[in-house]
């Protein structure tokens, strides 16, 4: 039987806050009987502290360049119950663990026919996130257990975002493409939507990729609990389940709960009012609907119920759609919703929403104020991350005002043990940064160096055209008073956009008027998202607009309308009158 011991620093003399200069061990760690834990170091001389058993490192009670002195924790062992008592009997640097103030000393015993469960790393969430910490650090030879609360890996993602709309909104780009090609001479006629099968299809996509996490996941041996997890204590959780209740005790937990819809208060509960989720089991025949916010998810959803033939109204509450982008990239996206739209009305709110045998009664305020009767209405006004109800409190992980979990480099929250990713740990709420930092966090965790300080983010709505953007924009340059120099391409001037009748699109980059370095991005045309990429790594390169405009790219392509927008800041572009002479930089 297995019991925790905490060990405490040792007589030291006449010393009092020595400093701790080096901490040896790691938390998930197998330690040995007489191994060095840290090395504290006064005026006179430097000690190691050894252990005084054998076991696995539970939790760390020091830090580097901390002040120790006789009797402070150092760290928790969890031994061997044998060990543990010839260990007690060896050295008074042992004790059982006092009362933690966020949780009790002892765990809770397990319930009746609750399976027990070790772990070194736990992992609780199996978003992009989730799944990506967990598959790292077992690939870094950590036993890790994965806990999701959902019957299949992927998290909102995979099942009832990204991925899903995306399979959608590839339908809705494709009526869309067809409907434009009448006027070019080639009719296809009214498309025939049979929902169910539109359903299925998107369906397929999901169910195909969940399958492949779970080989995954069974390949690395990772061992995933379909459950609700709660903390119960420091290094313990419970999941409960179907079939009863597991009890994990763990050395490392990586947080990865996400986030969920917010809602608004005062609508009524019925099932033709819609979120995100519910949204995506998109249902025929069409009717009007009511979208009630202009940010990216509402807007992807108008999208694709567009397409499908629905009339739609969008009501956002500020005064621009798609809020904190650049006005000149929204542009050209508000154009055309205003076309495909019966309204688009901003600074607008609903005050009052009544449910009734014919419709949804919605009375407005603002600037669109009126009444008006929709079929649906759907709900899309942010989202709140997921760190209620999951006993955080018992691991002792602090919020901010938020209920955000704030996070270090590391990714390590206020508690050594404790790592958080992803959406839980605040904006941007991306699956692509949720990814990179579970990777960072398992690799930390694992005793890797490593951090995450990425410079480029990219942000992309997949709207119709899609808006895409990555570092600082105008309006928040404007703000901080940084010094921009821009180039703006037009798509009216690429062969490619005009070909594929789409030349409403623009490439915009900034460069530091200091540095020269490009610092931000922002594209609206079809596919921007597939373009941002190649800024955002121009940014962690730190390059210049030389070295974007010098870099060949392939003709006709949409790509390389960002050469050409280096192009107009280096003074180099042939396609465009230059804005003012420039001598090539550095002789090149």
């Amino acid at each position: 039987m297995a019991e925790s011991l905490v060990v405490r620093v040792p007589d030291i003399g006449e010393f009092e806050g020595v400093d701790v200069v080096e901490v040896l061990v790691t938390v998930g760690g197998r330690v040995e009987s007489g191994q060095a834990l840290i090395v504290i170091e006064s005026e006179k001389a430097s000690m190691e502290i050894p252990s005084p058993a054998a076991g696995v490192v539970e939790s760390l009670a020091v830090s580097l360049n901390a002040k120790v002195s006789e009797g402070d924790p150092i760290c928790t062992l969890r031994v061997e119950a044998e060990a543990g008592a010839d260990a007690g009997a060896a050295s008074q640097a042992t004790e059982r663990p006092a009362p933690a103030p966020a949780a009790p000393a002892a765990a809770p015993a397990p319930a009746p026919g609750a399976e027990s469960i070790e772990a070194e790393l736990l992992v609780l969430g199996g978003g992009p996130g989730g799944y990506s910490a967990a598959f790292r650090a077992a690939d870094l030879g950590k036993s890790v257990v994965l806990v999701e609360r959902d019957a299949t890996l992927g998290g909102v993602c995979l099942n009832v975002g990204c991925i899903p709309s995306k399979a959608l909104l590839h339908m809705a780009e494709v009526i869309e493409q067809a409907r434009a090609l009448a006027e070019h001479g080639i009719e296809f006629g009214q498309p025939k939507l049979d929902f169910e099968r539109i359903r299925a299809r998107k369906d397929e996509v999901v169910s195909t990729l969940t399958r492949g996490l779970d080989r995954l996941a069974e390949q690395r041996k990772v061992r995933v609990l379909r459950g609700l997890g709660r903390f119960t204590g420091s290094n313990e959780l419970s999941a409960a389940h179907a079939r009863g209740e597991a009890r994990v005790r763990f050395g490392q937990v990586i947080l990865a709960t996400g986030s969920r819809n917010v809602e608004l208060p005062g609508l009524p509960a019925d099932p033709r009012i819609l979120d995100s989720t519910r949204a995506l089991e998109v249902e025929g025949p069409p009717g009007r609907l009511l979208v009630i916010g202009g940010g990216v998810i509402g807007l992807e959803l108008a999208t694709v119920y567009l397409a499908f033939g629905w009339r739609v109204v969008i009501v956002e509450l500020l005064a621009q759609l798609l809020s904190g982008v650049d006005r000149d990239l929204v542009r050209p996206l508000e154009r055309r919703l205003r076309e495909r739209c019966e309204r688009v009305l901003l600074e607008t709110r609903v005050a009052s929403v009544e449910a009734g045998p014919d419709g949804l009664h919605v009375t407005l305020e603002g600037g669109g104020a009126g009444r008006d009767s929709f079929d649906r209405i759907l709900v899309a006004v942010g989202r709140r991350p997921n760190s209620d109800g999951i006993g955080l409190d018992a691991l002792g992980v602090r919020l901010d005002e938020r209920g955000f979990v704030p996070v270090d480099a590391q990714l390590r929250t206020n508690v050594q043990h404790v790592f958080a990713i992803g959406d839980v740990t605040g904006p941007p709420l991306l699956a692509h940064r949720a990814t990179h930092q579970g990777k960072v966090a398992a690799e930390v965790a694992a005793g890797v160096a490593a951090s995450f300080d990425a410079l480029a983010i990219p942000s992309v709505a997949y709207t119709d055209p899609e808006v895409a953007w990555v570092g600082i924009t105008e309006d928040e340059a404007r703000r901080r008073g940084v010094a921009l120099r821009k180039g703006v391409f037009p798509w009216s001037a690429s062969g490619r956009a005009l070909g594929l009748g789409r030349g409403e699109g623009v490439t915009k980059l900034l460069f530091s008027e200091e540095t020269e370095r490009i610092v931000g991005a922002g594209l609206v045309g079809t596919h921007a998202g597939e373009l941002i990429s190649e800024v955002a790594l121009a940014m962690e390169l730190g390059a210049d607009a030389h070295d974007i405009g010098l870099t060949v790219h392939p003709h006709p392509t949409l790509s390389e309308t960002v050469a050409f927008a280096a192009e107009l800041v280096a003074g180099t572009i042939t396609d465009m009158l230059p804005p003012r002479p420039r001598a090539p930089k550095g002789g090149r």
